[in-house]
């Protein structure tokens, strides 16, 4: 009886979250708007009665972005703040392009695991797993093959083709954010102090005010 009761308990929780969770109708939608005073997720919400299609719109994922930048690479995102449907939805998705041996230099996206497939060229790909094993997960990648970064773990993509390459990526997140390693340590503002990296890296702090200045 007791086995029973559990079962008919677990579909009925079961069956309220799906009801929950189904964006069945306009009004389980949050269409960001400036305009609005109802606020989900941090952002406004539109009237659902005066939604348009263009709220659930973005086009230009085909074109190619500039890549002359220090580290050859340039990502193109596509969340909340580029359509305004994608309020509470929980996904976002973006186009990474890279010059020849551009990288896309190890971060971290503290809300989001994200999912990169390869659309052309060859990408080597890594994550760093967590303390205290900090385990390099690490493979090459062709034309249609996909790898998955879990949420939070550090990790890269670097262009080791002969030419130009683009992936597309999806994040499980409406605001995955991001976190740019060396930035972050390096780039702080104000800076972190020199003798603290110096101690952590292991390094002179000449080495360290000369990194600091880069950033």
């Amino acid at each position: 009886m007791y086995a029973e009761f559990l079962f008919f308990a677990f579909l009925a929780v079961t069956f309220s979250v799906a009801l929950a969770s189904d964006p069945s109708s306009l009004e389980d939608f949050c269409v960001a708007d400036a305009t609005s005073s109802v606020l989900v997720n941090g952002r406004v919400c539109k009237d659902p009665k005066l939604v348009e299609a263009n709220e659930f719109f973005f086009s230009g994922l085909h074109l190619a972005s500039n890549t002359s930048n220090a580290v050859g690479s340039r990502v193109t995102s596509v969340g909340v703040a580029q359509i305004g449907g994608l309020n509470a939805l929980g996904i976002t998705t973006a186009r990474i392009d890279f010059a020849t041996w551009g990288l896309n230099p190890p971060h971290t996206h503290p809300r989001a695991t994200e999912i990169l497939t390869v659309l052309e060229g060859s990408l080597k790909v890594g994550f760093v797993t967590s303390n205290t094993e900090n385990r390099l997960i690490t493979k090459v990648l062709r034309k249609g093959d996909v790898f998955v970064f879990p949420v939070g773990l550090v990790h890269f993509q670097q262009n080791v083709g002969n030419g130009n390459a683009v992936a597309l990526v999806a994040l499980s997140s409406q605001n995955p954010g991001v976190i740019t390693i060396a930035n972050a340590v390096f780039g702080s503002n104000p800076d972190i102090p020199a003798d603290i990296l110096a101690k952590a890296f292991q390094m002179g702090t000449n080495a360290i005010y000369s990194l600091q200045s880069k950033f």
